[in-house]
Formats: C-alpha cells, sequence, structure tokens
C-alpha cells in the first residue's frame, strides 16, 4: 500500500481520499453517530427519570415518616 501511494501527489493522499472515503462511508458514519447519540440521550434520559423517583420516594418517606411521629 505504501509504494502506491508513494507516488502521488500531497493533496491525493491528504484531501482526494478522504473526501472519497467519506462521500462512500458517510452514511455509515452518520448512522452510527446517530445511535450513540440516541443511547447517550436515552441513557440520560433514564438516569433523570430514576433520581426523580429516589427523590419523590425519599420526599414522600421523610414526610409520611414524620407524621407518624404526631
Amino acid at each position: 500500500m505504501r509504494e502506491i501511494f508513494a507516488g502521488l501527489p500531497w493533496w491525493v493522499k491528504w484531501v482526494a481520499v478522504p473526501v472519497i472515503a467519506l462521500v462512500v462511508f458517510g452514511g455509515l458514519i452518520l448512522s452510527v453517530a446517530q445511535f450513540v447519540i440516541g443511547l447517550l440521550f436515552k441513557a440520560l434520559v433514564f438516569v433523570a427519570l430514576v433520581g426523580g423517583l429516589i427523590y419523590v420516594v425519599r420526599k414522600f418517606r421523610t414526610s409520611s415518616s414524620s407524621r407518624g411521629d404526631w
């Protein structure tokens, strides 16, 4: 592979080949990025919901236990 690229100008190695790779694999790269971002968003929503549930349960427990003391 090095021998093939050795005789080519710099702009072919550093401009044309990456552009061709982006054109060919751009859809794949975009779908993988979309999947990862969607997964991170779902994980963030999950953490927020579990945290909210824990907050509500603790708030309810302290509220009900303080009523029982009266």
